[in-house]
């Protein structure tokens, strides 16, 4: 009877009996990947559970005050909870930040001074922080207020140069920030381990401590045992619309770490004197919290999507990465086309799978903050949530797509089925 009535469902996908039974095949391959997915899923939902009971939360932080938002019980709630998940200080959660751009342009503004450098040591960050760096020439960077900027690209597809980095940090006493972009981004290297980076900082710390080292997380939340701040890691930032909001928060963006530097955070969101004192969270307090909660679940769901997407597309000898049965410190999953057609044709299938705007077609296009033309397929709920099904790639070669997101496996599978059969008879 089931699989009379799910053939009768995938039928409606245009997705054949064939398929459906090769994908149960795959399934069966990944049983021990997904098992050790599960472990990790179930060590973070009782990690965020115990940091709301800790909190003592209540349904009274539920509710949102007026104008000022002085003492608003609900926000404040919120941050001690964030503080307690990623086992730091303090916490900045706000719907004012816009995204993880955003949250991420707060850091580097409050904690480098003129005459300061930055030095990225995971490469070249995300494209939408070239015009905050001044990478690329753009009013009111970091670069317009005589702050430099230094890089080191990662080795080996994906480790850290400690030498070079040693040797910089040894010779350059205005490198104040440390920073690592945890997920890949558009790039083709492994994304970091937390392992890497517990290295990298006692690398960094042990010839610089006064020296601040900086995580962007961005996709990273859950993935693993430990976060990069459970390492020693100064602050870290991140989108509450990928995976910390568990696909209900509408908006937002966090930052946690030191006390005195998301002080510094709280200071440039609002203003000095002013910190973290105000800021009205419009009555998402409950939403936050309760996509939070659901976080640990939404991104094991995520996860096992990116994990079967890799075996379907390895099973035809794309290249993929991460493989498999490759360890995992992000959400992404990346696919290389040997031609633009395939990954239009891909993106289109993954917006048909889509719950919201499913009849739309996605096309290329000039998107503010990239240097090319992007296609990003996403029918989603929230507006730009990546820790829902998405697929997103700029035009340039190697052709490569990044898969994402799934509130739930089930999701993320059909929508991975209906990619693979939009690009497999594609000359």
């Amino acid at each position: 009877m089931y699989e009379k009535n799910i053939l009768q469902m995938y039928d409606f996908f245009k997705i054949s009996e064939e398929d459906f039974k090769y994908s149960n095949k795959i399934e069966e391959q990944l049983k021990q990947e997904f098992e050790e997915l599960d472990k990790i899923k179930q060590f973070n939902q009782l990690k965020v559970l115990k940091a709301m009971q800790m909190a003592k939360l209540s349904d009274t932080h539920f509710n949102s005050s007026t104008g000022y938002g002085y003492n608003d019980i609900g926000r404040e709630k919120v941050e001690e909870i964030y503080s307690n998940v990623f086992n730091t200080q303090d916490a900045l959660v706000r719907p004012s930040i816009a995204n993880g751009t955003h949250a991420l342009s707060i850091c580097l503004n409050a904690l480098l001074m003129p005459k300061d450098t930055m030095l990225s040591i995971s490469g070249k960050p995300y494209d939408t922080l070239d015009g905050v760096i001044g990478i690329k020439e753009q009013e009111m960077s970091l670069k317009e207020y005589n702050i430099h900027y230094k890089q080191i690209d990662l080795i080996n597809d994906g480790d850290f140069d400690v030498e070079k980095i040693k040797t910089e940090l040894a010779k350059d006493k205005s490198i104040k920030l440390v920073y690592i972009q945890r997920s890949k981004g558009y790039s083709t290297r492994k994304s970091i381990m937390i392992q890497d980076i517990k290295e990298i900082v006692e690398v960094v710390k042990g010839i610089r401590s006064d020296v601040n080292i900086m995580v962007d997380n961005c996709y990273g939340e859950f993935l693993d045992y430990l976060e990069p701040t459970d390492v020693g890691v100064d602050i870290m930032a991140g989108s509450l619309i990928k995976n910390p909001g568990g696909g209900l928060a509408i908006t937002g963006g966090y930052i946690v770490g030191k006390e005195k530097l998301v002080d510094r955070c709280a200071k440039k969101l609002t203003s000095n004197s002013i910190g973290k004192e105000c800021g009205l969270t419009f009555n998402t307090n409950r939403i936050t919290l309760q996509g939070l909660f659901m976080a640990p679940n939404v991104v094991n769901g995520a996860l096992k999507g990116a994990v079967f997407t890799a075996k379907l597309f390895e099973k035809d000898n794309y290249k993929v990465f991460p493989k498999s049965n490759d360890k995992r410190s992000d959400i992404i999953q990346a696919i290389t086309f040997d031609t633009k057609q395939k990954v239009i044709e891909f993106c289109k299938a993954i917006q048909k799978s889509a719950p919201v705007d499913s009849y739309v077609t996605p096309e290329p296009w000039d998107m503010p903050g990239y240097d090319c033309e992007v296609i990003m397929a996403a029918g989603a709920f929230v507006q730009g949530s990546s820790i829902e099904l998405s697929a997103d790639s700029p035009i340039r070669h190697p052709y490569t797509v990044y898969f994402q997101g799934g509130l739930t496996y089930e999701h993320s599978k059909i929508g991975a089925i209906m990619a693979y059969n939009a690009v497999k008879d594609i000359k």
